[in-house]
C-alpha cells in the first residue's frame, strides 16, 4: 500500500497526530500485554511442561532485553530515514508470529531463539519507535499530553493481560494462549500501523526535505554534547533503580515479615502510581521548568528507597515508603521525549533517542542480576535499597547538570531541528 500524502495545514496535522495516539494507545497496550507482560503469567506452565528450572525459562526474557538494547540504534535511524510505516508493520508481525512460535517451543534452546526474535520485533513496534513516531506530530505545548495518552492507557497493560492470560491458559493451556494471544495482536497492530503510521511532514523553516547527511549532523552533535551524556546517565542511573525495585520489592517486603499476598498487593501499587506520577508531572510541567520537576521526583525516590528498610517494618510504612517511591516510576517515559526534543530537535529524535534507550535498556536488564548478586553481601535488602537510593541521587545528578548549557553549537541548527532551549 503507498504512503498516504502528510497533512498539509496545522489543524490536520494535529487531528492526525491524535490519530495516532490512539493508535498507539491500542497497539501499545496489546503489544506489551503480549509480548512482554504474558511471559510473567506463563512462565511456571512453560518450566513444568519443559521440564526445566524457572532460572532457565527467565534467561529468554533476558535474552530478548538485550536483543531489544542492541536494535535500539539501527531501529532508531531507520525510523529517521523511512517514517515508521513499513517498519512497525514489520515488528507487529513479526511480534505475532514469534509469539505462534512460542507455542510450539519443545527445548529451552528454541525458546531462546524465539525470545531473541521477540527482541527485534519490540525494538521495532513498541514504545520507543511509537514515540518516535508521534514526537515530530507535536509542538512543544502539545507534545507532554501526546505522549501521556499513549502512555497513560497502555500503562494499564500488565492490569489487562495478566488476568486475561491467566484465565485463558487455565483453560485452554499455555501453547493455545499464545496462539490466542498472536492473533489479536496481529488483527490489531499490524493493520493499525499499516493505516494510519505515516511520516510528519517536515517543518515549513526548513525549507525543503532533510538530508541523511544533515541527519548524521544532528546525531553527531548530540553525541558530542556533554549534556546528552549526563542524561544518559541520569536515566541509566533511574532505569537501574526502577528496574532493581520491580523485580526484588516483593522479595524485600517477605523478608520484613509481611505475608506474600500483601507483598504482591503492595509491588502492584507500582503501576498504577506510575499513571499517577505521569499525570502529576504533565500538570506541575505547565508552571515549572521540565528538568527541575523531573530531579526534584528523582530525590524523592531515593529518599523512599533510604527510608523502606525502616518504614517496612510496619503495614504502613511499606505503603506510603512504596508509595512515595512509584509516583516517580513512570516518569522517564514521558521526561524523556520532551527534554530530548527540546534539546535536540526533531529531524533526527528516532536516531538520538535509540542511542539513549540501548544504554537504558541495558541497565533495566543487568541491574537486577546485580542486585541479587548484593543481596550475598552483609546487609542483604538493606544493600540493595541503599544502592538504589544512591542511583536516585545519581540520576538527579544527572538531570541538573548542565541544564542551561547552549545547545551543540552548528551552523543552522535552530531553523533545522525546530529545537527551542529548554
Amino acid at each position: 500500500m503507498g504512503a498516504m500524502n502528510p497533512p498539509a495545514t496545522s489543524g490536520r496535522r494535529v487531528f492526525h497526530g491524535w490519530w495516532l495516539v490512539a493508535t498507539f494507545a491500542v497497539t501499545q497496550t496489546i503489544g506489551y500485554g503480549t509480548l512482554y507482560y504474558a511471559f510473567a503469567v506463563l512462565l511456571h506452565p512453560i518450566v513444568a511442561d519443559l521440564h526445566t528450572t524457572p532460572a532457565a525459562v527467565t534467561g529468554a526474557l533476558t535474552i530478548a532485553i538485550l536483543v531489544q538494547a542492541g536494535m535500539s540504534v539501527p531501529v532508531g535511524r531507520l525510523l529517521d530515514r523511512h517514517g515508521g510505516r513499513a517498519l512497525m508493520t514489520a515488528g507487529a508481525a513479526l511480534g505475532a508470529g514469534m509469539l505462534a512460535a512460542w507455542s510450539y517451543v519443545t527445548t529451552v534452546g528454541q525458546l531462546y531463539l524465539v525470545f531473541a526474535g521477540l527482541g527485534v520485533a519490540m525494538a521495532m513496534a513498541l514504545y520507543e519507535p511509537a514515540t518516535a513516531v508521534l514526537v515530530p506530530w507535536f509542538d512543544a505545548a502539545r507534545r507532554p499530553r501526546a505522549i501521556l495518552g499513549m502512555i497513560v492507557v497502555a500503562g494499564f497493560a500488565s492490569t489487562v493481560f495478566m488476568p486475561l492470560t491467566g484465565w485463558l491458559t487455565d483453560r485452554h493451556g499455555w501453547r493455545t494462549t499464545l496462539l490466542m494471544l498472536a492473533a489479536l495482536y496481529a488483527a490489531t497492530a499490524v493493520p493499525l500501523h499499516l493505516l494510519v503510521v505515516q511520516r510528519a511532514p517536515a517543518p515549513t523553516s526548513t525549507g525543503g526535505r532533510v538530508t541523511d547527511s544533515q541527519r548524521r549532523d544532528r546525531r553527531r552533535a548530540a553525541l558530542h554534547d556533554r549534556r546528552f551524556w549526563w542524561l544518559a546517565t541520569a536515566f541509566v542511573a533511574h532505569s537501574a533503580a526502577m528496574g532493581t525495585m520491580t523485580v526484588h520489592l516483593v522479595g524485600f517486603l517477605t523478608s520484613r515479615g509481611h505475608p506474600a499476598t500483601f507483598a504482591a498487593t503492595v509491588a502492584g501499587l507500582l503501576g498504577v502510581l506510575s499513571v499517577t506520577g505521569r499525570l502529576l508531572l504533565t500538570a506541575a510541567g505547565r508552571r515549572l521548568r521540565l528538568h527541575r520537576i523531573v530531579a526534584a521526583i528523582f530525590a524523592v525516590q531515593a529518599a523512599a528507597a533510604f527510608s523502606l528498610p525502616t518504614a517496612a517494618s510496619s503495614r504502613i510504612g511499606a505503603i506510603l515508603g512504596v508509595t512515595v517511591f512509584g509516583l516517580g516510576f513512570g516518569i522517564a517515559s514521558l521526561a524523556t521525549p520532551q527534554l530530548l526534543a527540546d534539546r535536540y530537535g526533531t529531524t533526527a529524535y528516532a536516531g538520538i533517542a535509540g542511542t539513549l534507550a540501548a544504554l537504558v535498556t541495558l541497565a533495566k536488564a543487568a541491574a537486577p542480576l546485580a542486585a541479587a548478586a548484593l543481596l550475598t553481601a552483609p546487609g542483604g535488602y538493606r544493600t540493595v535499597l541503599l544502592a538504589i537510593g544512591s542511583a536516585g541521587l545519581i540520576a538527579v545528578t544527572g538531570i541538573l547538570a548542565r541544564a542551561d548549557s547552549p545547545r551543540p553549537a552548528e551552523t543552522g541548527y535552530a531553523s533545522l531541528t525546530g529545537a527551542r532551549r529548554p
